[in-house]
């Protein structure tokens, strides 16, 4: 019989104490255990330009890796159940690859590997799964090459072995979205990932066609994709260029969802857009037109239901004139007339950042509210670990003691797999009060994902949330009755198993 790991006992028995205390309100004496909350609770982990981690190119592997599960140790006290760990920031990979070369943000050299070996999307996975953390991998589609990466370009990076498809634009070198072979390569490399590691998500970011950029002289510079743009037009192409290449995008954003669900159906495909799809909609919305810039039709994602989740990057304060977060978060739940997540990312660096700007951490915990709030908003991903991890303006202490002060489940995606998992049995073992444990064996032939172990003492319930791993959980001081239900990778949940003590 499997046995709690000895290292996550403090925490879980940490946890259930802290959650034995009930919360003001009336008594829950239920035999029957309350719904779980449902939130999606995550954090992007940006690895370009070492803006998450690693710190700095360069670490040594034991370094790498005590800063990655410092990583998911914060996200577990936060009681965030997601991390966006950015494995593909340009045409190089931060997992072992035999399509695109290691990152140079790792090592501080293209192409050279961590030694000894590490493969950080795969220590992730089992740092994030070990602690019941969804870990989903986020890649930049196009761009070829940041103005930060340090070091030389590797004989087996794509504008070495493949140079007709990339694009010099202003400081950085991008894949060229016209070129058919540019959107086979995008789609290799993640079917790589979703293939190989056991991922819960693929995550895109807004970077799609580039954002427009300036000359020295402060003109606009086009996209230099003559070649493929007057290709597609000697074949007989009728569309606009602009039409074109929204076109492109959009065809590799809906194969890559077709394709994924054909390999892994249970792995969900999200999308962080830039938070305005165009301006004046919805009316007095102002700023970047991104169908136009970076043609991007985020809207048409959405409503033809190319995706498992939604994350406009909403990036601006509620009341903002022209970007008003609850507004353009209203518009979005509106378009997603499939009924997929929308969890809205917000701008959470900009807490105590030492601008003349800078936010104060109320102004997010007013963001998750308003959030909730919305009918259709079932959570929110914040930009990014580091102020949460530095506590920058007491931002982690806010939403720890705040709106992330109990745990909630992230959102089922019945779509995907509308089956519950088969109830668990349970058991309590153990004669005297400080001695007993909870104890549950699965049942049925699908592998929980997450266990929901419930308590009720002094007539109110609390909840924990577990790893698939552990099988029990020490039972708190004056136990009435528990209850402990499977959790599957879609997040459908059993029906509870229950025990009562004894009257």
């Amino acid at each position: 019989m499997p046995e709690l790991s000895s290292a996550l006992w403090p925490a879980i028995a940490a946890a259930l104490v802290v959650l034995a205390t009930p919360s003001a309100g009336p008594r829950q004496t239920s035999d029957l255990p309350p719904e779980p909350a449902r939130e999606f609770r995550a954090a992007w982990v940006a690895t370009v330009a070492n803006i998450d981690w690693p710190s700095r190119p360069g670490l040594t592997t034991d370094q790498m890796r005590s800063e990655l599960a410092t990583i998911f140790d914060t996200a577990a006290r936060l009681r965030l159940n997601a991390i966006i760990l950015q494995v593909r920031p340009a045409c190089d990979a931060l997992y072992q690859s035999d399509i695109e070369p290691w990152s140079p943000h790792l090592t501080g050299r293209m192409g050279q590997a961590p030694d000894p070996p590490f493969d950080p999307l795969a220590f992730a996975i089992e740092e994030g799964h070990r602690r019941g953390i969804e870990v989903h991998a986020w890649f930049n589609p196009y761009r070829a090459l940041h103005s930060t990466a340090p070091g030389p370009v590797s004989a087996n990076h794509i504008s070495r072995t493949h140079p007709h498809l990339v694009r010099r634009y202003g400081r950085m070198l991008w894949l060229d979205p016209g070129e058919p072979a540019v959107r086979d390569h995008t789609v290799r490399v993640i079917m790589d990932v979703v293939r190989r590691y056991d991922i819960d998500g693929v995550h895109l970011d807004d970077y799609f066609y580039p954002y427009p950029t300036r000359d020295p002289q402060g003109r606009l510079l086009d996209f230099p994709d003559g070649p493929s743009w007057a290709r597609y037009v000697r074949s007989g192409g009728k569309l606009q260029r602009d039409d074109w290449r929204r076109s492109n995008v959009d065809t590799l954003i809906e194969r890559l969802y077709r394709e994924i669900k054909a390999a892994k159906p249970w792995v969900k495909f999200g999308i962080s857009p830039f938070g305005i799809w165009r301006p004046g909609t919805p009316p007095g919305i102002r700023g970047l037109d991104a169908f136009a810039a970076i043609y991007a039709d985020s809207r048409r994602w959405i409503r033809e239901g190319w995706l498992d989740y939604w994350t406009p990057q909403l990036y601006w304060r509620i009341d903002a004139p022209g970007q008003s977060y609850p507004v353009l978060l209203r518009w979005w739940v509106e378009q997603n007339v499939h009924g997929r997540h929308v969890w809205p990312g917000n701008f959470t660096s900009r807490v105590a950042d030492g601008s003349p700007t800078a936010w104060e951490s109320q102004e997010i915990v007013d963001q998750i509210e308003a959030t909730r709030a919305q009918p259709g908003a079932t959570g929110n991903v914040h930009f990014s670990m580091r102020p949460l991890l530095r506590d920058r303006g007491g931002i982690a202490a806010a939403l720890a003691r705040g709106p992330y002060r109990e745990p909630a489940l992230v959102p089922a995606s019945p779509w995907l797999d509308d089956r519950p998992p088969a109830t668990p049995a349970l058991r309590v073992e153990g004669q005297r009060p400080e001695e007993r444990v909870l104890r549950w064996d699965p049942r049925g032939d699908e592998t929980a994902r997450l266990w929901v172990v419930q308590t009720r003492v002094g007539g109110a319930w609390t909840t924990a949330i577990l790893p698939q791993g552990e099988r029990a959980a020490p039972a708190p001081a004056g136990l009435e009755a528990a209850a402990v239900s499977a959790v599957d990778r879609s997040g459908m949940r059993s029906k509870p198993a229950l025990w009562r003590a004894a009257r």
